[in-house]
């Protein structure tokens, strides 16, 4: 299943206009080395690539040597014509081909053809050390392109080698090893130490340690409990563990995320369809000035020499071929998809990073995004009796509650609880808990429970904008507990990076205006609206549109899905995120960290500015060139810089943003 997957993302190769030279490498690669990818395969794929530049580039060493520095009377003629034609055939054979094929697809004005008739132009007019070296550092030019793809494309290929092809099940209490893609749900999954998850599933040991790097881009363990969630991707740690099978292949999170990144390079960036669009129509009228180049003037010049006016149009063809332009500018938003990826950051598309480099305001729903959704209690107030105390009474009380503040508080007593009998627990609805903890009356709610039963307590505690639990034992005020949603470590940092680049910051939520403002404070976010609805927010983020601002949305429940969607950029937290909001998203961040909002950002700016400096560059140099070559001052090797060196410039170029830390 997943190696009919991993075709998909080979349409990437597109990026350059190398595909078949990518696939037969790829393919000669895996048949090398099976799947064990390693060094010494590696570099002798890449010296079996260069092979044939090699040959050629030793060949013409020679040839130059024996025509102007020591002169060998046999290299003449038609010795050294059939010379120079075996030094082309490893380099020019291969371009040739590519032009006829291209050709009979019915695209015609193709880079191929191009270099094609520049250097059999050359060969036809006697430059042969010319026709061949245009051909040569054409064809070096292009491994490296290849190299530069396959290295843009490695951060993104790993995701597609996370699940094993295989699971072992536990059947009739019998270990039997299955295609992981025939297994079903309900099936047990034994995973041993160092195993892959191949789907998602429900934990059935008491508890296990898991590897997330899969899923998060973070390779901290993960540990988890009895009957909580696992996801296809993870690596168990420690000891074998069991999983029940949740999830169907095909649905699993992974999944999802690996369609995601196989979609990715179909969504062209404005720039880039531009630059596909010009090289269709710039290609053939460059043919026809070239054909009018060594034409026209023989209607003008006196003493016209023909080879003279075809040697300035070939060199007017190498120069104009768009190669620097239709390979970097599509390598360079490769290679920022590629650098997300690494920094477990999906972009479902190159159009997406031009969206993150002009986002003006950041839009985040408070839960899941910047909190952690999970309750924590901050701070506790004793009254009258020890806070050990306080908190024995409390969460024994709490036991016999399902609510998650109850939860929090279990928690924050570490099982100081065990010990007591309580009795007689009365839940009064919309109030709190009432009952008997080792036969001392406790009370244990909000102020409504206070004064239900006439207790007084601290009047500041009416101001408070977080969840309050107040305690009353024996009919006397004894305390309270302070509990709020735990704001996540780098949520801060994230707001004070993105005012640094002037992106304005904006909070939603669902929780009371009050409990909003502090988070927002805290964080010192710009704006902050709380007692929505989901209806509310999709109002909220159509009023902020209507300002004309570019606006991306980070959300991670069901109901931040319509938002998502509305936004110019929809980011879905994607480590416990739900699928409708992951699906709806445009990018999705597998860690969960606030801080990558930022990143996204700073590699969309970064991958754009690095794609416009490769179009000046091109354009820049060409134009120069160009005119020096219609005036008859550049050489075909000055054509050759201005062709081949500015694509490989623009290459080395596109590929920084991979080297990059974020």
């Amino acid at each position: 299943m997943i190696n009919k997957k991993s075709n998909k993302i080979e349409d990437a190769a597109d990026y350059c206009r190398i595909e078949e030279k990518i696939n037969k490498a790829e393919e000669q690669h895996t048949e090398d080395d099976g799947h064990d990818h390693d060094h010494t395969s590696q570099e002798k794929a890449t010296f079996q690539l260069f092979l044939p530049a090699i040959i050629s580039f030793g060949l013409l060493l020679l040839a130059i040597g024996f025509d102007n520095y020591f002169i060998q009377s046999w290299f003449t003629g038609w010795v050294r014509i059939v010379w120079y034609v075996v030094v082309y055939i490893p380099v020019g054979l291969p371009v040739v081909k590519e032009a006829i094929q291209s050709i009979r697809k019915s695209d015609v004005f193709s880079e191929f053809l191009l270099m094609s008739i520049a250097t059999i132009g050359a060969f036809a007019i006697g430059e042969y050390p010319e026709g061949v070296a245009v051909m040569l550092f054409y064809a070096i030019g292009e491994i490296f392109q290849f190299l530069a793809v396959q290295r843009a494309k490695k951060n993104i290929k790993t995701l597609l080698d996370q699940r094993p092809d295989e699971v072992t099940i536990i059947e009739n209490n019998v270990a039997k090893t299955i295609k992981a893609e025939t297994a079903k749900i309900g099936d047990i999954i034994q995973l041993k130490p160092g195993e892959k998850l191949g789907l998602d599933g429900q934990l059935v040991s008491d508890k296990a340690s898991f590897n997330t790097a899969a899923l998060t881009g973070e390779s901290k363990p993960d540990s988890k409990l009895k009957d909580e969630t696992v996801l296809a991707g993870m690596i168990n740690l420690n000891s074998v563990s069991l999983v029940k099978i949740t999830t169907s292949y095909t649905d699993s999170k992974l999944s999802k995320i690996l369609e995601m990144v196989q979609e990715a390079t179909s969504k062209k960036a404005p720039t880039e369809l531009f630059i596909r669009k010009f090289a269709k129509i710039y290609t053939p009228i460059v043919v026809f000035l070239a054909i009018g180049i060594s034409v026209i003037p023989m209607l003008f010049v006196e003493n016209y020499i023909f080879n003279d006016w075809l040697y300035r149009a070939l060199i007017f063809l190498v120069i104009s071929c768009p190669c620097a332009l239709v390979i970097s500018i599509p390598l360079g938003y490769f290679g920022g998809i590629g650098a997300a990826s690494k920094n477990g950051i999906l972009v479902k598309g190159s159009n997406f990073l031009d969206t993150m480099a002009a986002i003006q305001m950041v839009v985040m729903d408070k839960t899941g995004t910047l909190t952690k959704g999970v309750f924590k209690v901050q701070k506790v107030v004793a009254v009258s009796i020890p806070e050990a105390d306080l908190v024995k009474y409390t969460a024994a009380l709490e036991t016999k509650s399902t609510h998650p503040v109850g939860t929090a508080i279990i928690e924050y007593a570490k099982g100081s609880e065990k010990n007591t009998i309580v009795t007689d627990v009365e839940e009064i609805a919309g109030h709190g808990l009432k009952g008997k903890v080792d036969g001392n009356e406790v009370l244990a709610g909000n102020v409504k429970l206070m004064q239900k039963f006439d207790i007084k307590y601290a009047p500041e505690i009416d101001d408070l904008s977080f969840t309050i639990v107040v305690v009353a034992i024996n009919q006397q005020y004894a305390g309270y507990f302070l509990i709020a949603d735990e704001i996540k470590e780098d949520a801060k940092q994230t707001i004070e990076s993105l005012h640094r680049i002037n992106v304005k910051t904006v909070m939603l939520s669902g929780d009371k205006q009050a409990v909003v403002d502090a988070v927002a404070k805290e964080l010192k976010i710009d704006q902050a609206y709380g007692d929505l609805l989901p209806e509310n927010k999709v109002e909220k983020v159509e009023e902020i549109k209507a300002q004309n601002l570019k606006i991306a949305f980070v959300g991670d429940g069901v109901n931040d899905a319509p938002v998502v969607a509305l936004a110019d950029a929809g980011i879905a937290m994607g480590g416990l995120g739900s699928d409708a909001t992951i699906e709806t998203a445009d990018i999705v961040i597998q860690n969960d960290q606030p801080s990558k909002i930022f990143t996204a950002i700073n590699i969309g700016k970064k991958t754009k500015q690095i794609v416009y400096q490769n179009i000046v560059l091109a354009f820049a140099v060409k134009a120069v060139v160009l005119v020096l070559g219609a005036g008859g001052l550049a050489t075909m090797w000055e054509a050759v810089f201005a062709d081949v060196g500015v694509a490989l410039l623009a290459v080395l170029n596109a590929i920084r943003i991979q080297r990059m830390r974020f």
